[in-house]
């Protein structure tokens, strides 16, 4: 920790920062060199007052939500890392959900169907986050993030605070304007229809046992590695070229689903990112076509 960030850290002494936290210990895949510094920000202010205090100190800052789609290299990330986990209300305000950044798409789902709010049953089982659901416009089973979501108010590099509209957000497949301007989510405004609660449980069982039937869910990963080529199915071009089952250190190409890479034991992040390469060549050699990875990956080799 250099003078800069010591005097960030004594700034926010009541804040829990953490020096030096080895990001595996958060991630999904278990694989992740250490923060500098890392908070866990309670409150949409202390958030704000980090980002432009941070700016003012030239100090980098990280945002990785809840850390679920995410590869975050060995050597770790510099400056200030911000996970949004305690960011986590969620309101109802008649058929409008409004979930802040750290909340779990489950348990926004799980908050709509008790108020018998149809709409966001296709994200019952994601495990992500708001803030990158938003990020990403995620989306499972013919459903996506951008068909439901109304508002998002977000927090600029600058301090400023901002809503979009749906229209305003460039949403497209695995995309959206977030990822280009790095703004940072604090809420979105879910407007959803009054539906049967009954068929709302059954198609969010549906959703979950497909997942669990389908995905390795029980080992460590980041979920789906790859985007969806244009034409083609990602698990299956893998699942063709033979290589599921195929292994770099502890990181597997899953047996029970080849789009996904799995944690088997004592995998590093550069176990995570070798498979990756290697999918990506035997992949454009055999069948010509280029996959892309839907994964975010950050930080600084070791």
């Amino acid at each position: 920790m250099n003078q800069t960030e010591k005097n960030f850290y004594n700034l926010f002494s009541e804040s829990k920062i953490l020096i030096n936290e080895p990001l595996s210990k958060y991630t999904n895949t278990r694989t992740g060199g250490p923060a500098d510094l890392l908070a866990f920000p309670q409150a949409v202010n202390e958030l704000k007052n980090m980002i432009i205090k941070a700016k003012k100190l030239a100090i980098p800052v990280t945002v990785v939500g809840n850390a679920s789609n995410l590869i975050v290299k060995d050597g770790g990330i510099r400056g200030l890392v911000l996970i949004l986990v305690k960011l986590n209300q969620i309101k109802i305000e008649n058929k409008n959900v409004i979930a802040q950044a750290g909340a779990s798409l489950i348990d926004t789902t799980e908050a709509a169907y008790k108020l018998g709010l149809t709409g966001l049953e296709f994200a019952a089982g994601i495990p992500g986050s708001i803030g990158g659901a938003i990020f990403m416009n995620a989306g499972a089973y013919g459903g996506e993030i951008s068909k439901v979501v109304h508002s998002v108010t977000i927090l600029t590099r600058n301090g400023e605070i901002r809503v979009y509209q749906n229209g305003d957000l460039d949403f497209g497949y695995r995309h959206s304007r977030i990822q280009d301007e790095k703004d940072i989510v604090l809420s979105a405004r879910f407007g959803l229809e009054t539906g049967n609660k009954k068929k709302i449980r059954e198609a969010m069982d549906d959703f979950n046992f497909l997942r669990a039937s389908k995905q390795p869910l029980e080992y460590p990963s980041c979920g789906s590695v790859f985007k969806r080529p244009e034409g083609h199915y990602t698990g299956k071009l893998i699942h063709d070229a033979g290589l599921q089952g195929f292994q770099i250190g502890g990181a597997q190409v899953s047996l029970k689903h080849a789009g996904f890479i799995v944690n088997v034991g004592f995998a590093t992040a550069s176990d995570y990112l070798a498979v990756i390469k290697h999918i990506q060549k035997t992949i454009l050699d055999k069948f010509h076509v280029q996959l892309e990875t839907e994964v975010r990956i950050i930080g600084e080799n070791s």
